[in-house]
């Protein structure tokens, strides 16, 4: 069994390529590929123009289709909803929590069952991500072209490797703050093309230290080369109808911010989310309320998707948007009430939900416009609630008479159906919270962290009559609750509550939230307070360990 599962995993890396070149569905034929070392894989790496073409495949596969697992299965997107957002606090999913209650609780048949698809595909697909990126890197030097296209395109796969450790060390292992210092197990660092490895298929797990110093590494040398190259994205794929989805300098920046803030290094965070966010100016008014389906000035590095690559009804838009299929089958995803609630209505980001105070019509009280049985619960029953929520929403989003739900999100938008439109990974706004963020920890003077805040609630007209005034642990949780707002729903929750250390809470019906008995409750410690590990950390899956006798599994 060991033998044919080894051979099954280095198929699975070395097949991504031949995929990512021909830029279509693989799932017909994922066991049949030639490997990188024939002459047909050199070929693909004679020049830079030929090795731009798995650049592009790489961004493609993060919006794919990887039908081998299900239709839910699609790349970044399902990064976001199946594990950000299934198993936080704040998106509410009421039409689906029966049947997925195991996946949005987070139960440990899921996260540490091996065997199992949900715990099996962020291994596969960031190690196909990561296994193309090392092709690139590997072969890069000897194709023919420019220097500075050969540099730009190796910053490109480092990018795209350092993202990949990153978000990996997210899912399998410790949080920062209990791995004793990064001592506690990490993932697997992969750092040479399958092909080309010589026979090393056996790896351990490196520390999550070590596994941290790699993202840097790789980070800090894509910088350099982007630096060396005096290219941007947009001079190298100046043919493509976006350029939103490639890596580069900024991204690299948007990443390191990112993974420095989990590991909390405050000030790395600090001053690369300075640096990913210069030349991208907040979203104003007018494009926040368009639907968070098109790229913007705010979007550092997005998912790139339009109706000619179309991958129909495995798309992310298919669930999360207020006119995408799901919706218009009167299935909407939902904020939570309670998160939705602690804003003031002066807030343009509480104007895309379906809220009490807004749509509510007069005399109508929450619990009088919800269903109370578990199929159809908190269902708006008085029309005037879907007139005043039409009113609201004409010209500005989608029409909010279609959602069946109270608390229903009108923040995404499909471009077309059944499941089209972009998503953004990292905007100019999660810079200046990670920003925040690392302000507060930096310094016990409030004034910077207040600042931050102030920018991104005030000057940017998201809230006219905001201030800052909190102070200490109130400045902290004012952080955290204004970023669990503005990122709603773009795959944070329960990366956030992982690294902060903050139980997962979900306030049932009974105790004025809007979440239903199989989906309610307080997750990730037990009723003394104990740490509970299964639902923080998913177990390597038996596609690695069981191809891997370096691996060992505790």
């Amino acid at each position: 069994m060991k033998l044919i599962m080894k051979y099954t995993f280095k198929k699975v890396m070395i097949f991504g390529l031949g995929c990512l070149m021909g830029l279509t569905s693989c799932s017909d034929s994922w066991l049949q590929t030639d490997s990188t070392q024939t002459a047909e894989g050199d070929a693909i790496f004679s020049t830079t123009d030929n090795a731009k073409l798995v650049i592009n495949g790489i961004c493609r596969t993060m919006v794919q289709q990887h039908a081998y697992y299900g239709q839910m299965f699609n790349g970044e997107g399902t990064m976001k909803v199946l594990y950000g957002e299934y198993a936080g606090q704040d998106l509410n999913f009421p039409y689906m929590s029966p049947g997925w209650s195991p996946i949005m609780n987070n139960e440990s048949s899921q996260t540490q069952n091996s065997s199992s698809i949900y715990d099996s595909y962020p291994w596969y697909y960031y190690y196909l991500i990561i296994g193309n990126a090392n092709a690139v890197i590997d072969r890069i030097d000897k194709a023919e072209g420019t220097q500075e296209m050969k540099d730009f395109l190796k910053a490109e796969a480092l990018t795209f490797r350092a993202y990949s450790f990153f978000r990996l060390s997210e899912f399998y292992c410790l949080p920062w703050a209990r791995s004793n210092n990064g001592a506690a197990d990490g993932i697997v660092l992969r750092t040479k093309e399958v092909a080309n490895a010589g026979g090393e298929t056996d790896m351990a797990l490196a520390t999550l230290a070590k596994t941290y110093e790699q993202i840097y590494a790789d980070l800090d040398e894509a910088l350099r080369l982007y630096d060396a190259s005096g290219l941007t994205r947009d001079d190298v794929y100046s043919e493509a109808a976006s350029t939103v989805s490639f890596p580069d300098a900024p991204v690299a920046h948007a990443i390191y911010a990112r993974a420095a803030l989990t590991r909390e290094d405050y000030a790395t965070a600090k001053s690369h989310a300075s640096l990913a966010r210069d030349g991208f100016a907040l979203m104003d008014v007018n494009s926040y309320r368009t639907g968070f389906c098109e790229p913007n000035n705010e979007w550092i590095w997005g998912v790139y998707n339009d109706a000619s690559e179309t991958i129909w009804y495995f798309g992310w838009q298919l669930f999360m948007t207020c006119n995408g299929y799901y919706a218009q089958q009167g299935i909407d995803v939902c904020i939570n009430r309670e998160l939705a609630e602690s804003f003031p209505d002066t807030d343009i980001r509480k104007g895309l939900f379906l809220t009490e105070s807004t749509f509510l019509p007069a005399g109508k009280a929450f619990t009088d416009v919800i269903y109370t049985d578990d199929d159809d619960i908190n269902a708006f029953t008085d029309e005037t609630a879907y007139v005043k929520a039409n009113q609201y929403a004409k010209g500005v989003v989608a029409s909010a008479a279609t959602q069946s739900y109270a608390y229903a999100s009108l923040k995404f938008q499909a471009t077309a159906q059944p499941a089209v439109g972009c998503q953004p990974i990292f905007r100019a706004s999660e810079m200046l919270l990670i920003e925040a963020e690392a302000n507060y920890h930096l310094s016990t003077d409030p004034t910077a962290a207040q600042n931050s805040l102030e920018e991104l609630n005030l000057a940017s007209g998201r809230d006219p009559q905001y201030t800052c005034t909190a102070t200490g642990e109130d400045l902290l949780k004012e952080i955290k609750m204004y970023r669990r707002l503005e990122l709603w729903g773009e795959g944070f929750s329960w990366y956030d509550c992982k690294r902060w250390g903050d139980p997962v809470v979900r306030p049932s019906i009974a105790e004025g939230g809007n979440y239903s008995q199989f989906v309610s409750g307080t997750f990730g410690f037990d009723k003394s307070g104990n740490y509970d590990e299964t639902f923080w950390k998913w177990i390597i899956p038996n596609r690695e360990s069981d191809y891997n006798t370096a691996i060992e599994i505790k």
